[in-house]
């Protein structure tokens, strides 16, 4: 209870929902809204102190549950339709998709076909045109923005995420939430409507520091380091809260040929202080087969760092586990910090070096939030949680 409160003033617990708050988590999304429902269940049933907590009068004391049913169903040349399974009019709608979910399939021509990102953003589409403009207000919570990586032109392409934030928005979508973009900047496509990425800086950093009691947080014996200069932002906000020198390494690309969709990395380039002796932190936003993380690993072994962990918002492993596992049993890397915003294979959450940081209830203050129309900028911000988490992960080293 205190945990949740310590997030809001008590003025705003003055505030009343917008609209009976329903949650709709699309295919491949169940773990995440199942465990985004439960913490948003638990504040709910706090009958003794229900007028303290930030879902009182969401549809009064005897709600069994948030989650509305959904189903996509196939028919058997692959095309498909959305149903509700319940009444949606008048909810303030928060809908959960993730496009990364390959473990959804279904039978086309007999043929058993996993869902592509392509196949995920219709069907919420889908979805949305079947809640036929009766709902209040739709939101859309998409960990992984759908084509967030083709976010600008370059000479004859399609421009992809633009059209599909777009899209959204003709379908009446009035709310976005997507986590770390790879660039912002494409809310640019839809000046009109609220559209915010969040960053799990907080929740990776509290997955590291729980893993690894050990970890000495000052310059003398650690750095973060940027493994590209896409990335330098959010290194930048990890070196300014934990008072840490910060690093770069650039990608020198040949631009003559294109593989696996993009131009081949020639060399790994380094610029900043020496990393010898030192734990090194490097963050991304996307890990996709993880070669160029390996390379930086190996780069950085080779100035003789002292440990390696890195982190990655969604972790892809599109060619598989094996150079992980040999990178860590030679050495090479010390810990691999992911989030729970997109699908990852029992076979990943099972391995030694992987660290998953939960997102669920981060995703329920946020729906909390929103759904009474507060201010999420104390959310979006986690500086004063860092300095409240290093304080206790240093006084508990101190044994105090």
């Amino acid at each position: 209870m205190a945990d949740f409160t310590s997030n809001w003033n008590n003025d705003d617990f003055l505030t009343r929902p917008v609209a009976p708050l329903g949650l709709i988590a699309m295919p491949g999304c169940e773990e995440l809204g199942a465990k985004v429902n439960e913490w948003l269940m638990r504040w709910h049933e706090q009958q003794e102190a229900i007028e303290e907590t930030p879902l009182f009068g969401v549809l009064g004391h005897d709600r069994e549950n948030f989650l509305i049913d959904v189903e996509c169903p196939r028919f058997g040349n692959g095309e498909a339709k959305g149903m509700i399974k319940s009444s949606v009019r008048g909810y303030d709608l928060y809908i959960l998709s993730d496009i990364g979910a390959y473990n959804v399939t279904y039978k086309m021509y007999g043929k058993e076909v996993p869902l592509s990102p392509d196949d995920h953003f219709m069907n919420l589409r889908r979805i949305i045109a079947a809640v036929g403009g009766r709902a209040k207000r739709i939101n859309v919570i998409m960990p992984m923005l759908y084509e967030g990586r083709q976010h600008r032109r370059k000479l004859r392409e399609s421009l992809d995420c633009a059209m599909a934030l777009q899209d959204l928005e003709r379908m009446g979508v009035d709310n976005i939430i997507t986590f770390d973009a790879h660039d912002p900047r494409v809310q640019n496509a839809v000046p009109a409507i609220s559209f915010d990425s969040v960053n799990p800086i907080y929740q990776v950093l509290k997955a590291l520091l729980r893993t690894h009691k050990d970890l000495q947080l000052d310059k003398d014996h650690m750095m973060i380091i940027s493994p590209d200069e896409g990335a330098i932002d959010r290194n930048i906000f990890y070196a300014s809260v934990l008072g840490l020198d910060m690093g770069m390494f650039y990608k020198r690309r040949d631009y003559t040929r294109i593989v696996g969709g993009r131009n081949p990395i020639v060399a790994h380039e380094y610029m900043g202080d020496s990393v010898e002796g030192k734990d090194v932190f490097v963050a991304d936003d996307l890990l996709s087969s993880g070669d160029s993380i390996m390379d930086l690993a190996v780069e950085l072994k080779k100035r003789k760092a002292r440990r390696i962990f890195a982190t990655a918002t969604f972790a892809l492993f599109t060619n598989g586990l094996e150079m992980f596992d040999k990178a860590y049993a030679d050495g090479i890397f010390n810990g691999f910090i992911s989030t729970n915003l997109t699908y990852r294979t029992p076979e990943l959450k099972a391995r030694e070096w992987f660290i998953e940081a939960d997102m669920s209830k981060y995703i329920s203050y946020l729906i909390a939030s929103i759904n009474h129309d507060r201010s999420i900028s104390s959310l979006l911000n986690p500086s004063d949680r860092i300095h409240r988490l290093i304080d206790r992960y240093q006084a508990a080293q101190a044994g105090k």
